[in-house]
C-alpha cells in the first residue's frame, strides 16, 4: 500500500480550504499564526487578507517592557545559551589563562577587571605595546626609565662589542626602531 506523500496532501487541502476571514469566499492559500502564544496554529487566509493581517500583526501586543526586552535579547543569539567571555575554563573560552600571549585589546580580561591601559598608566597601540616588548620593559615607564634601558642595550648589542654579529645587529635595529617609537609615545 502506498503512503500519500504530506506535501501533496497539504496542497490537496489548500485547494479545498477557503478564506478564514468573514464574508470570504476565496481559497484559503497563505497561512498566518494565529497568535504569539501558539505560532504552529494557523488561519489560511486569501492573498489580499494575509496581507491586512499581517499589516495588523504584532507579535509583542499582550507582553510588557521586560518580556519584550527578554525576547529580543533571546532573540539576538538565536534562542541558544550564552555567558560572559572567559567564564569557562574548561570549555576552551578563557585563552589567555590558559595561553601565555599579550591579550593587546582586553578581548579574554575578566569581566570587571581594569582595563589593561588605564591600569599601566597610558593608552598605547599594538604597535608601542610591541616596542615595549622588544625593548624588554613594561609600562608604565617614563622618559628617563626608557632612555636608560636603551643605553643599556645599546651597550649590550653594539657590533664592537659583539664582533660584528648579524643577529645582534638586526636586533639593534629592531630596538633602535623601537626606540624611536617609544620616545613619541612615553611621557615623561
Amino acid at each position: 500500500m502506498k503512503r500519500k506523500n504530506k506535501r501533496i496532501e497539504i496542497d490537496d487541502q489548500a485547494s479545498e480550504r477557503i478564506c478564514d476571514h468573514p464574508d470570504c469566499i476565496e481559497l484559503g492559500e497563505y497561512r498566518a499564526p494565529k497568535s504569539p502564544s501558539r505560532l504552529s496554529d494557523f488561519h489560511w487566509f486569501c492573498l489580499e487578507h494575509v496581507r491586512d493581517y499581517n499589516l495588523k500583526w504584532n507579535y509583542y501586543k499582550d507582553m510588557q517592557e521586560p518580556e519584550i526586552e527578554a525576547e529580543i535579547r533571546n532573540d539576538t543569539v538565536w534562542r541558544r545559551p550564552t555567558w560572559p567571555m572567559g567564564t569557562n575554563i574548561r570549555s576552551g573560552r578563557n585563552h589567555a589563562k590558559r595561553h601565555n600571549f599579550d591579550d593587546s585589546f582586553g578581548i579574554f580580561r575578566e569581566h570587571g577587571a581594569e582595563s589593561k591601559a588605564s591600569a599601566e598608566g597610558g593608552n598605547y597601540d599594538a604597535e608601542s605595546h610591541h616596542s615595549f616588548t622588544v625593548m624588554e620593559i613594561r609600562p608604565p615607564t617614563t622618559l628617563t626609565q626608557l632612555k636608560s634601558r636603551y643605553k643599556e642595550l645599546v651597550k649590550k648589542l653594539h657590533p664592537d662589542v659583539n664582533g660584528g654579529d648579524p643577529a645582534a645587529e638586526e636586533r639593534l635595529k629592531d630596538i633602535n626602531q623601537a626606540y624611536a617609537k617609544l620616545k613619541k609615545v612615553v611621557r615623561s
